[in-house]
């Protein structure tokens, strides 16, 4: 009985497998979603609506006319990646966090505290690229199903150990469950934010934005973040891992700057 259960789910992951396969843009890397793109970004929609609600929407004019301009030149060069992203540029006004997010379908949020960092178009070109590289490599559904599969790994490992000491069974439970975090989902999501670090770097090169501009960005964020998580319990590399990968990119950034705008370097 637990052979065929066992073979059973394993079937079933082999079939979404097969059949869920993405090739993420710019980069070429395969990866797995198994949920449909245009219903995780209905969902995305309506979640984004809800935090509009619930955060106060800045009306600083030059914050918000910075994120437009920015937005609406990455967004235009991303578009051959995502052709039916209704982008949606907010800002939320909140000094304190110096963050900004994406969600799929193309709804992009930018808080005011990372005008502390951001000192120019280009430097705000480097946080949008970002973010709208998490969308066009579809990262949220790749997390979504990363989480599908280690419930159905957990849900083996149960029908493994039915017949196991109560007290062995609930620890070796509990410690699959902090390999799945620490082991497998945490150190996915620093490669899906390189990965976005160098799609990122790209759409700004494309869109105008000197890429070299990127370095001293995440110089400065390095240095606002006091007190941070160590990498290994990060979802986000180191600001040195960050700023050194960042420099591998550059030089086929700046090609693609130049070649894109014809910019005299």
């Amino acid at each position: 009985m637990l052979i065929r259960n066992h073979l059973a789910i394993l079937s079933v992951f082999l079939t979404f497998w097969l059949s869920a396969c993405y090739t993420v843009p710019q980069t070429g890397r395969s990866a797995l979603h198994l949920v449909p793109s245009d219903q995780l970004a209905s969902m995305a929609a309506v979640q984004f609506g809800q935090i509009k609600k619930e955060n106060t929407i800045s009306t600083d004019p030059k914050y918000n006319a910075m994120v437009q301009r920015v937005g609406k030149r990455i967004a235009r060069v991303a578009r051959t990646d995502m052709p039916n992203a209704k982008w949606d540029f907010v800002v939320f006004d909140n000094d304190e966090l110096i963050n900004a997010f994406a969600m799929p379908g193309g709804k992009v949020a930018v808080y005011t505290g990372i005008f502390q960092a951001v000192k120019s178009d280009e430097d705000l070109a480097v946080v949008i690229g970002h973010e709208v590289a998490h969308v066009a490599a579809g990262h949220s559904n790749e997390r979504v199903s990363q989480r599908l599969l280690a419930a159905g790994g957990a849900l083996a490992l149960q029908l493994g150990t039915g017949d196991m000491d109560s007290m062995d069974r609930r620890l070796l439970l509990a410690a699959y469950g902090a390999g799945a975090s620490v082991g497998v989902m945490l150190p996915y999501s620093r490669y899906h934010e390189n990965e976005a670090d160098q799609i990122g770097l790209f759409y700004a090169a494309k869109a105008g934005y000197d890429p070299r501009a990127a370095i001293d960005f995440w110089e400065r964020m390095s240095a606002l973040s006091n007190g941070a998580l160590p990498e290994f319990l990060s979802t986000h590399p180191s600001g040195g891992t960050r700023i050194h990968r960042l420099t591998e990119y550059m030089p086929e950034a700046m090609r693609v700057y130049k070649n894109s705008y014809g910019v005299s370097l």
